[in-house]
């Protein structure tokens, strides 16, 4: 072969290879950049449990992006679909237009119909078309990289902008499965409103909370027998007759009522309180349940007797929870809400238990307000979730 010939071949290979790399390095492209968005978004955790803020926010920034795409152009590939004549003549009906793409095999169209009742039950879609493709594309949104974008802000000082991406999030919460996603996004409102101590908006926030409880309205007959309960039988009596299992609404209780109290509104004060308190126990009497099917409560001393008699694990979760949810700060607080608001021997009963089996901290307080009773001041940082 001559010395053209090959360089000739030499130059056709170098250009195979060439063209072979730029299609591989492409194709990587494509791989990478084609990542489905609830992966972007699990990798932006990653970069954010790392404190990496930059790279967590690209990533559920970019996951928000992948996600609207997506949807958009399966919104489109519906509407091509829809637009046809012979699908216009067919009206309304979400059942023969579903036949039409299976007839002529529309793929692009089914798949779109199959992203859409992966998402949403089909009884929700009432046969109809336009409530496919709106429901189709309400898809485009993103709540859980909205609110990630909101803890990268929040975790960076930007609490303004965090509270608007936690909002968005919020007001598309239906498309979350997870059902308490609504109650945490509020909680971290509720969180950065009082960080800002812009204590009315905390309030709202935790009010909203409540909402989510029918049984707690401002009309609600029961909650005032509960009260009245309390303040004219006891604690014990109280805690005899009533349980609460929502355990989630615990914290809204306890902040709404150490801020009532701390703004002198103490009858507001004491409802929060003691509903706190009823959640706390009702966790706590169905950890000891657990271990004692037959476990029932008689007094707060003899349950915390039988919490120190309880299995080390049992009795160590019980603690923590104890320790987390401040139980004994409610109580002391729930008894002087009760003093502030004209209770007196309520205040007193809860006062002369902490006195005698309270940690040492509100033993020493109860004792103060046994002899002298006095509305004593919340720490400044009380309305701020803990």
């Amino acid at each position: 072969m001559t010395l053209t010939g090959c360089l000739r071949k030499s130059f056709a290979i170098y250009r195979l290879c060439f063209a072979a790399a730029f299609c591989f390095a492409a194709a990587s492209g494509f791989a990478q950049n084609s990542d489905p968005s609830w992966l972007i978004l699990e990798r932006g955790k990653r970069f954010f449990r790392e404190g990496e803020y930059g790279e967590a926010l690209k990533c559920f920034e970019g996951a928000r992006r992948e996600r609207e795409n997506k949807y958009a152009r399966h919104e489109q590939d519906l509407i091509t679909v829809l637009s046809l004549h012979a699908v216009r003549r067919l009206g309304d009906d979400l059942g023969l237009v579903e036949t039409y793409i299976q007839k002529e095999f529309r793929a692009a169209a089914a798949t779109a119909l199959n992203e859409l009742y992966y998402r949403f039950p089909r009884a929700s879609l009432k046969n109809s078309a336009a409530k496919a493709l709106e429901s189709l594309g309400s898809l485009k949104k993103f709540p859980e990289a909205e609110y990630w974008i909101g803890e990268v802000y929040r975790s960076e000082g930007e609490y303004g902008i965090a509270l608007a991406q936690y909002r968005k999030a919020y007001d598309q919460k239906e498309l979350v499965e997870e059902s308490g996603f609504g109650l945490d996004i509020l909680y971290k409102m509720a969180d950065i409103s009082a960080l800002r101590r812009d204590y009315i908006g905390m309030e709202n926030h935790l009010n909203e909370i409540l909402k989510t409880d029918d049984s707690w309205n401002e009309e609600n007959l029961a909650r005032s027998a509960m009260v009245n309960s309390a303040a004219n039988n006891g604690i014990d009596r109280f805690l005899v007759l009533y349980r609460s299992d929502r355990a989630e609404l615990e914290k809204a209780h306890r902040l709404l009522g150490l801020y009532y109290y701390a703004s002198n509104r103490q009858n507001r004060a004491v409802e929060h309180l003691l509903f706190s308190f009823l959640v706390q126990n009702t966790v706590i009497i169905e950890s000891l349940k657990k271990q004692r099917y037959d476990y029932s409560f008689t007094t707060l001393a003899a349950l915390l007797r039988d919490i120190a008699e309880s299995g080390r694990d049992t009795r160590r979760n019980i603690e923590q929870y104890m320790t987390d949810s401040e139980y004994y700060r409610v109580l002391y607080y729930l008894g002087n809400a009760f003093y502030g608001s004209g209770r007196s021997a309520a205040a007193r009963g809860i006062w002369s238990f902490l006195a005698n089996s309270g940690p040492l901290e509100w033993s020493g307080r109860a004792r103060s307000q046994l002899s002298r009773p006095v509305l004593d001041g919340v720490p400044e940082d009380a309305p701020a979730s803990r």
